[in-house]
């Protein structure tokens, strides 16, 4: 894969079936918190990838992370974030591992009764980890954030796409300082491939 230019960033045209969008604006517009979390704003046209790109190279490459769990679609948001926290295996703890497998198993069938029983286990996690964030997003997909058999109460749209970003975030600082950047830049590779595959 070739690296974007400093000076002039890569285009991309294309919609992906993996994103909520294809344009960064139209994400922002989804889902305003999301200015919160990155600094940087994003031009007119910009596609979320050269959005990313952009953002990689800048003062805070974490803010590529953040947009990416903003802009993935719920299915493949959940699943990047899964496989972002499977690529630290040495760095999970067992709280993580059970999450991972909720988690797994919605993506697999995002069921209520699935996404519930994530929901369920990350609210109630003695420790809010990233598996814990991850099921939270999970829980946060649509639906009701409400415990079952309570009144609906629907989540903000912001919601998962910060539960997501906590998750990726959260397990990235496990990564040894000599190591943060490379696995930023495959994180956000991951992104984009699961976007477009989806």
């Amino acid at each position: 894969m070739t690296q974007p230019s400093a000076t002039k960033p890569p285009t991309s045209a294309a919609p992906v079936p993996g994103l909520r969008a294809p344009l960064a604006r139209l994400v922002y517009a989804s889902a305003p918190e999301m200015a919160v979390d990155i600094a940087v704003p994003a031009r007119d046209d910009e596609h979320v990838f050269d959005f990313a790109h952009r953002l990689r190279m800048g003062a805070t490459p974490e803010e590529a992370v953040t947009l990416m769990a903003y802009a993935l679609q719920p299915r493949p948001a959940v699943w990047w974030g899964h496989e972002c926290l499977k690529a630290l295996p040495d760095l999970l703890t067992e709280q993580d591992r059970a999450m991972l497998g909720l988690c797994a198993a919605w993506v697999a069938e995002p069921t209520e009764p699935n996404r519930y029983r994530a929901l369920d286990a990350g609210l109630h996690a003695p420790l809010r980890g990233p598996g814990a964030w991850l099921a939270l997003a999970v829980g946060w997909s649509g639906g009701s954030m409400a415990p079952e058999g309570l009144p609906l109460v629907a989540p903000p749209p912001h919601a998962m796409g910060r539960a997501v970003n906590a998750a990726v975030l959260t397990a990235l600082a496990r990564v040894p300082q000599s190591n943060r950047g490379r696995m930023l830049e495959h994180y956000v590779s991951m992104a984009e491939v699961l976007a477009k595959s989806s």
